[in-house]
């Protein structure tokens, strides 16, 4: 038996069995951004607020991407074109100075982005019920990870300008992941948070393709152990971690964005 082409670059040419024509998303544009987005409005939870009243400064510990709100609209000017609208919903932890008390609280930013999604006019109906009718628009993704909270601050609520104080449209779910109550109100004292955000954002549309086929994807790895297994056998397949236990000898110029979190 001929030796199983497994996934990854093609050896030969005459290892292709056969032109095989798929359903799929195409990509038709992308891009990438690093985002430092300065002085995003914190919504704290009612206790925060309590220690932000009192406190000088607030120290950033962390911040968590809740979740973002995609949606396209088409460009008039410019046909194919289309403008991608994101909201990202972060979570964000400080600690107050000099009192050390833990905060957390909410803050939004938005993001629009404008990219190639080609033209379509075509309605999808499928047997399983689902179909996909009214304007033919690409589909938007958003690939994200968590945020580094580079800065925070407290202003008083006399040297803000308008802009400033307006309110937001939160969804519940996003108010729900709070165990508390989030402060929306004008109060006297504001918390601010500056974030760094690496994000990808691109539009697909569905499309038949043709691709070269190797073999039918079989997997090569056997199934790790199930719950019958008592714990000794399971930890014994853990690699010692040595890396843990002895200190580098020299550290990279160039930060990550693990280290940096």
């Amino acid at each position: 038996m001929a030796d199983r082409v497994t996934a990854g670059p093609a050896q030969s040419p005459a290892s292709i069995r056969e032109a095989v024509c798929v359903n799929t998303r195409k990509i038709f544009d992308s891009c990438r951004d690093k985002d430092c987005v300065d002085d995003l409005r914190v919504y704290p939870t009612e206790s925060s607020q309590t220690y932000i009243e009192n406190a000088l400064s607030i120290r950033p510990k962390n911040a968590q991407l809740l979740s973002v709100d995609v949606s396209v609209e088409p460009v008039s000017f410019n046909r194919g074109y289309y403008t991608v609208d994101c909201t990202y919903f972060y979570a964000v932890s400080g600690e107050t100075f000099p009192a050390g008390q833990t905060v957390t609280g909410l803050c939004v930013f938005d993001k629009r982005v404008m990219l190639f999604g080609s033209v379509g006019s075509v309605r999808t109906y499928s047997s399983d019920g689902s179909s996909e009718g009214g304007d033919d628009l690409p589909t938007a993704v958003v690939s994200a990870v968590d945020p580094i909270c580079l800065h925070c601050k407290i202003c008083d609520a006399e040297t803000i300008v308008a802009t400033e104080l307006e309110h937001r449209s939160i969804p519940e779910g996003i108010r729900h992941v709070f165990s508390e109550k989030l402060v929306f109100n004008d109060t006297a004292r504001r918390w601010f948070a500056t974030v760094g955000q690496f994000s990808i954002i691109r539009l697909e549309r569905d499309t038949q393709l043709v691709v070269p086929a190797y073999d039918y994807c079989m997997p090569e790895k056997e199934c790790p152990g199930t719950i019958t297994d008592d714990p000794c056998t399971l930890f014994s397949r853990i690699h010692f971690p040595v890396e843990e236990f002895f200190p580098p000898d020299s550290i990279s110029e160039t930060e990550d964005y693990r280290s940096l979190k």
